[in-house]
């Protein structure tokens, strides 16, 4: 478990490149960079399936599996890019960022899982770290006439939260089945580009490079790691170390020189580190077992 945990736990620190390549990719509208970056996830896990082909044959995929995992990669994206075209960014995004806290709340209703308070508080205290980082150690308002992108960031958190959840009933399921959500996803993100914006190509190699990059691991390689930790490690632990991606995502920031350093972000990485710590507490405080032989 703790193995897969680790290995979900890389998806995070994947996703804190996120903004770095978004922001290097240009001008390239949200639904276009979407449909655009899982395509070259897609790819990976076809490249995958070649390099690494399975010797037991495909068990079929229930029809349930398909829509949770379209849904969620999907769902998840569509209701961002509409949170951010009809909210402020910063509300937008503190409300989407409630996802790390579903899932650990929500773990409490999965089979063989028991929600401690050590876990609550963990994510509690990620949600006020990420606050800080968002916020800028500033305030925030919520306004009535923002109200259909506060909905869309809170059905963002339940989609990404669902689906997370969701997986870990289906661990049988194989990791490899992300390939065909990612390619779902690009699909219809190409369709909501046709209908809803103006093409606008990455204008240079250097944008066409952070676009792969986008596609190799913050939007590619990030989800089948995910897939994996959620549905082999502890969901509550990787829950709560999720709040960590809005950190590193600054700190990488900072070391690019875009973003400068301040006594906020400083306090948000205590907050996020000892959340993250007291939530893994039982992982980490574990005793070791006894060898054979050992009295008990």
């Amino acid at each position: 478990m703790a193995r897969a945990t680790l290995i979900g736990f890389t998806a995070v620190a994947m996703w804190a490149l996120l903004a770095l390549f978004t922001a290097g990719s240009g001008a390239v509208p949200p639904f276009l960079l979407s449909a655009l970056a899982f395509s070259v996830a897609a790819l990976i896990g076809l490249v995958m399936r070649v390099a690494v082909p399975s010797s037991a044959p495909a068990a079929p995929i229930p029809p349930v599996v398909w829509l949770i995992g379209i849904a969620g990669l999907f769902g998840y994206h569509f209701f961002y890019f509409t949170a951010l075209r009809n909210a402020p960014a910063v509300e937008a995004s503190l409300i989407a960022y409630l996802w790390p806290l579903l899932i650990v709340l929500g773990s409490a209703l999965m089979p063989g899982e028991r929600l401690g308070w050590h876990h609550i508080a963990g994510a509690l205290l990620g949600l006020a770290g990420t606050a800080l980082i968002i916020t800028k150690g500033g305030g925030f308002t919520f306004e009535s006439r923002y109200a259909l992108g506060y909905a869309a960031a809170g059905a963002c958190a339940f989609f990404w939260s669902g689906y997370s959840l969701l997986s870990r009933r289906f661990q049988a399921v194989p990791t490899s089945v992300v390939t065909w959500f990612c390619a779902a996803t690009a699909i219809l993100s190409a369709l909501c580009h046709v209908l809803l914006e103006e093409t606008v190509w990455p204008g240079s190699t250097s944008e066409w490079l952070n676009v792969l990059g986008l596609g190799l691991m913050p939007v590619g390689a990030a989800f089948y790691a995910w897939d994996y930790g959620v549905k082999r490690g502890n969901i509550q632990v990787l829950g709560a170390a999720s709040y960590a991606a809005p950190l590193l995502s600054t700190l990488i920031l900072i070391g690019a020189g875009a973003a400068e350093p301040s006594t906020s972000i400083i306090a948000a990485c205590l907050l996020i580190t000892f959340g993250a710590v007291l939530a893994a507490k039982n992982m980490i405080l574990r005793p070791s077992r006894k060898k054979a032989g050992e009295p008990a």
